[in-house]
């Protein structure tokens, strides 16, 4: 017959768990102090009034000021950036998910021929870098007359994110039951309407994740917008962030100004829809 574990035993476990929580927690306060850091330290030093002011952060505490946020929005073109940018991620945003959801969910219930042959072609374009991809997009984006246009960039930042995208959908439309499907069919649903109406109010965590992750990748995209959009009424925030540092110039706290109010945007995106991005990202591990 098993006996009861002694006091010292128990005491012994006790002092383990205990050393062990605390090791974690202390773990994860120091990775979370690692990952806000440069956050807090921009918007630290945007609060700088003097360009210089970065190299002697002190001087900042004596005399915090908004000053470059008023510069920035005033005397800038930081509005026609602002303008820019949300018409290309807006614009990717829903292009590129429509796109997404559409392959993922045929390739989770049609059975064609090339079906695995198109979603290791999604995984191979991700393995490209930028640097690689520049020059021909640039020269097939002159031949079709899409250069320093918005429709242009947004084909570009749909052909970054539309691959991931997919993989993750066709995973999440794994997890709907099929029978969903016949029962739209059953009651006289096309397919795209069985789809519209049934599948995607119940993929909506899915979705979300794919929309945050395409208005992302537009949003703060630099390497294309660069090249592509070659007017400055034209610039994308990210490009225009660029003006502020050059060969003979570089106005820091301007451009540490310009950086926090390029995050809340993304910050405000990310709270609209992180109720869904947890379940988004785990649902499509597994199939139901």
């Amino acid at each position: 017959m098993a006996t009861a574990p002694t006091a010292p035993a128990r005491h012994s476990r006790n002092r383990r768990k205990a050393s062990a929580s605390l090791t974690l927690h202390g773990g994860l306060v120091v990775m979370a102090f690692v990952a806000a850091f440069p956050i807090l330290w921009i918007a630290y030093i945007s609060l700088g009034a003097d360009k210089f002011d970065y190299q002697h952060p002190g001087r900042i505490l004596d005399r915090p000021s908004l000053s470059n946020y008023g510069h920035v929005l005033t005397d800038t073109g930081f509005g026609t950036w602002m303008l820019n940018s949300v018409i290309v991620a807006f614009g990717t945003t829903v292009v590129g998910v429509l796109i997404a959801a559409s392959a993922g969910y045929a390739v989770s219930r049609i059975r064609f021929l090339g079906r695995g042959t198109l979603m290791y072609t999604f995984l191979l374009t991700q393995m490209f870098p930028v640097a690689v991809l520049m020059v021909p997009l640039y020269k097939i984006m002159a031949n079709l007359g899409l250069l320093d246009t918005y429709a242009g960039l947004i084909v570009i930042y749909c052909s970054t994110a539309v691959p991931y995208c997919a993989w993750l959908l066709k995973g999440y439309f794994d997890t709907i039951p099929v029978d969903i499907d016949e029962a739209g069919r059953i009651d006289g649903l096309s397919p795209f309407g069985t789809f519209w109406r049934l599948v995607v109010p119940l993929a909506r965590p899915g979705l979300s994740v794919a929309a945050f992750y395409t208005f992302i990748t537009a949003w703060g995209e630099v390497a294309y917008a660069s090249h592509f959009m070659l007017s400055e009424n034209k610039y994308t925030l990210a490009v225009g962030l660029q003006t502020y540092v050059s060969q003979f110039n570089s106005q820091w706290n301007y451009m540490a100004a310009t950086s926090v109010l390029i995050a809340l945007p993304a910050a405000l995106v990310f709270y609209v829809v992180q109720k869904h991005l947890v379940a988004g990202l785990t649902a499509g591990g597994t199939k139901s």
